[in-house]
């Protein structure tokens, strides 16, 4: 029946900073971005590696994500990368703040996780 994720969709506090976040920081060709005019939104369309891919939207003064202490529904977007510790050194070196490197107990695989523009919680997940 479901054949994989084919897209995950983000609202973003500031588009122009989330942009920057995701497109330059994390390096997601963009693949479309569109203003639409009748909701005074802009919606951008980014590329994973696997195919799916990741919609930015802004909307005027959307409410605050609860993420502190984490509320209900989607808690996080876990990236697969092949070096945790790279990934890592490399968004530190950008200035992001990133965890420390943990290991998942049920896999023995490394993971870490960092937030993105409006406190997002983001994790990379060992190949």
């Amino acid at each position: 029946m479901l054949q994989g994720i084919h897209h995950l969709a983000i609202i973003c506090s500031d588009y122009q900073r989330s942009k920057t976040f995701y497109h330059q920081l994390l390096q997601l060709p963009i693949l479309a971005e569109n203003y639409r005019a009748e909701r005074n939104s802009w919606k951008l369309d980014l590329q994973l590696p696997d195919g799916s891919q990741l919609e930015l939207f802004s909307f005027p003064a959307p409410p605050p994500r609860p993420s502190q202490p984490e509320a209900q529904g989607l808690r996080h977007l876990a990236f697969v990368v092949e070096d945790v510790a790279k990934v890592k050194a490399y968004l530190e070196q950008q200035g992001v703040a990133v965890e420390p490197i943990r290991i998942d107990p049920y896999t023995d695989k490394a993971f870490t996780f960092f937030q993105d523009p409006d406190g997002l919680p983001l994790e990379l997940y060992q190949a």
